[in-house]
């Protein structure tokens, strides 16, 4: 789903937050904008989202306030009020206005109900959600957090080489009579293997357990945050590069054409289709046909001649240099 009120980057670069409405918990992301607004939630078995814009807004907001006459304007300054917070992981209760959200599952939609006052009037709202398609999904969920693990990756990787260099420097110390003063901080030398084979036996069976629950830490939305931004970065680039490679050189043969075209245009006799940009326009009578004698009924020798452009000068011959005049003077 492109989207027209937001930039695909802009969306991209934001990061998902745990959000529970009610007893469910999802990922959310929630963009506002001035007039409009982009939602996606996920519960980690599909996921959902809703682009409305100014005009449907305003439909909706009188759909479900009849009692409220209000502009677009003040309908959403509400909404993104009392709906942004809760949709970013924040409190209820946000700047003296408090909202409440209620789902409703129904087939493969989602809806999610708000209730605030705006007014002293009480204001609905509702997010009508539906299963957002597969490229979107990939985008905003699947390629960060391939990449997220692929940077992690490399951190670990980092880290061990740094723990390696750690245990060279500290027996270079205790050969040259070094001695550790508090034993509570001795560690054994680092040895990657054996490390992993613990990882695997010992604590990946606890990270198992939170497959099931909806998390991202902070810590984590950080990376996606920064992971995705350098990715929307190298894509504004590479796009940029694209357009400047798919944009045709111009040449001076090319002007030079387009100059002539339009000298041959200007006459009677004009060619069309693509001989009429490579060749000069020409109109030549023939002597001996019909119509090519004047009212003298001699023939017109020099009419072709006079409807004839000036050809330009070849650019291998340079042009005649005009002859120098003779001083006249005192010296002949």
């Amino acid at each position: 789903m492109e989207d027209a009120g937001f930039g695909e980057a802009a969306v991209s670069e934001q990061s998902w937050v745990p959000v529970q409405v009610e007893d469910s918990e999802f990922l959310a992301k929630a963009c506002f904008g001035n007039t409009q607004y982009r939602v996606l939630l996920s519960d980690l078995n599909c996921v959902w989202e809703e682009e409305m814009q100014a005009e449907a807004i305003g439909d909706r907001a009188q759909e479900l306030n009849k009692r409220l006459r209000a502009s677009v304007q003040a309908f959403f300054t509400h909404l993104r009020r009392v709906a942004q917070p809760r949709l970013s992981g924040q409190p209820g209760h946000q700047d003296g206005v408090e909202a409440h959200l209620s789902l409703l599952r129904h087939d493969d939609r989602l809806m999610v109900r708000l209730k605030s006052e705006l007014a002293g009037v009480p204001f609905h709202w509702e997010f009508r959600l539906r299963p957002a398609p597969i490229t979107v999904v990939c985008k905003q969920l699947v390629r960060p957090l391939l990449a997220i693990t692929q940077v992690l990756q490399r951190q670990v990787q980092e880290l061990t080489g740094l723990l390696v260099r750690k245990d060279a420097e500290i027996l270079d110390y205790k050969e040259n009579g070094a001695v550790l003063t508090r034993g509570r901080l001795l560690t054994d030398v680092f040895d990657e293997d054996r490390y992993r084979q613990n990882f695997f036996s010992q604590t990946l069976p606890q990270v198992r357990a939170l497959q099931e629950s909806v998390c991202f830490s902070p810590e984590l939305q950080e990376l996606y945050a920064a992971v995705s931004s350098q990715g929307g970065r190298k894509r504004r680039r590479s796009s940029s590069t694209h357009q400047q490679d798919d944009t045709p050189p111009q040449t001076p043969a090319a002007g030079h054409n387009t100059h002539t075209q339009r000298e041959g245009a200007s006459g009677p006799g004009c060619q069309s289709g693509s001989d009429q940009s490579l060749t000069p326009s020409l109109e030549v009578r023939n002597p001996e046909e019909p119509g090519s004698q004047g009212a003298s009924g001699e023939p017109q020798k020099a009419e072709s001649e006079q409807t004839v452009p000036q050809m330009p000068v070849p650019v291998d011959r340079p042009a005649a240099r005009p002859k120098k005049k003779k001083a006249v003077g005192l010296f002949r």
